[in-house]
C-alpha cells in the first residue's frame, strides 16, 4: 500500500494493535519493506512470534500504525532498505512517518529501564513517555538540536563534502548545539570550527526532524563576514564556493539541506526572489 505523508496523522495510544492495523517493521537501521508499500498488516504470518512490544505512531490510511523490530528480517521476502537510502534516494517514501518511527523505536529501546534507579519502565497512561513508578519520572523521546547553515558570499554559496558520508553529495555545515548556547551562536561556532570562516546576519529558515538517531535540524541562512577556508579534516573532505546552476550533486529536496540549498540558489539567481 502506498502511503504519503499526508495520509498519516501522528498520534499515541497504549492500546495493542488489532488485526488489520499497519505495522512498520524495522531491523537495525533498515526498514523491512514488503513487495508493495511500506507496511505489514498486523495478524499476518510474516511477523508472528515477535518478542518486541509494538509502539504506536498514530493513524495511517484510517488505521492505527505501529512500529516494532522483527527478529527474522529474511522471513516473508521482506527487503531491508536502509533508512538513509529511503530518505535520500526514494521520493515515494513517507519520509516523515519513517523518520518518526525510527526515533520512537530508538526511544522505546533506550528507556526500557529507568536511568535513575534501574527499574523496568512501563508506558505512561496519558502521553508518549515511559514511566518509572518508584521514581515518579517520565522518560520522554529524546531530541538533540542541531544547526545547519547555507552561507552566501556575493553570488556564491558554500558547499562541503563530509569526510564520513557514504553518499557523495556536497551539503552544508552542520553541528550539535552545546549546553548554554543559542542556535545562532551554534551556527557561528560550527562554521568557524569546521571551515575557519566568520559569518554574520544569521537568520532562521526552517527545521526538520532527522532520525540519526534523534536530531532536530534547525536551518539557517548566513552571510560571509571574513576568513579563508581552513577545513577541519576529521569533519570535511572538501569545501568550496559555487554559483547556482554549477554545483556538484547535492541532497534531494526531501532533506532540509536540499531545500536550503535550493532556496539560497533562488535568492542568488537574478530570476529568484530576494532572501
Amino acid at each position: 500500500m502506498a502511503i504519503s505523508n499526508t495520509d498519516w496523522t501522528p498520534g499515541w495510544t497504549t492500546n495493542p494493535p488489532q488485526a488489520g492495523d499497519r505495522l512498520l517493521a524495522i531491523s537495525g537501521s533498515a526498514i523491512l519493506k514488503p513487495e508493495e508499500g511500506w507496511f505489514l498488516l498486523w495478524g499476518s504470518d510474516v511477523h508472528q512470534g515477535i518478542d518486541c512490544e509494538p509502539v504506536s505512531l498514530g493513524i495511517v490510511d484510517g488505521k492505527p500504525v505501529y512500529v516494532t523490530e522483527l527478529p527474522d528480517p529474511v522471513r516473508g521476502g521482506l527487503e531491508p532498505v536502509p533508512l538513509r537510502d529511503a530518505l535520500l534516494m526514494m521520493e515515494e517514501a513517507p519520509a516523515e512517518l519513517l523518520s518518526t518511527g525510527f526515533q520512537v523505536w530508538q526511544w522505546w529501546r533506550d528507556h526500557r529501564y529507568c536511568g535513575r534507579c534501574g527499574q523496568e519502565t512501563e508506558f505512561h497512561p496519558h502521553e508518549r513517555a515511559k514511566w518509572c513508578g518508584p521514581c515518579g519520572i517520565p522518560w520522554y523521546p529524546r531530541l538533540a538540536p542541531c544547526v545547519i547553515v547555507v552561507i552566501r558570499r556575493d553570488d556564491r554559496l558554500l558547499l562541503a563534502r563530509s569526510s564520513r558520508a557514504r553518499h557523495h553529495f556536497y551539503s552544508l555545515i552542520a553541528g550539535f548545539v552545546e549546553p548554554g548556547e543559542s542556535l545562532e551562536e551554534a551556527v557561528v561556532r560550527e562554521v568557524k570550527e569546521e571551515t575557519g570562516l566568520d559569518v554574520t546576519n544569521v537568520r532562521y529558515q526552517s527545521s526538520q526532524p532527522w532520525p540519526f538517531p534523534h536530531q532536530l535540524m534547525v536551518g539557517f541562512f548566513a552571510d560571509y563576514a571574513g576568513g579563508d577556508l581552513v577545513l577541519q579534516e576529521d569533519e570535511l573532505a572538501d569545501a568550496d564556493w559555487f554559483v547556482p546552476g554549477d554545483t556538484p550533486p547535492v541532497p534531494p529536496q526531501t532533506t532540509i539541506a536540499g531545500r536550503l540549498i535550493r532556496a539560497m540558489e533562488s535568492a542568488i539567481s537574478p530570476r529568484g526572489s530576494a532572501s
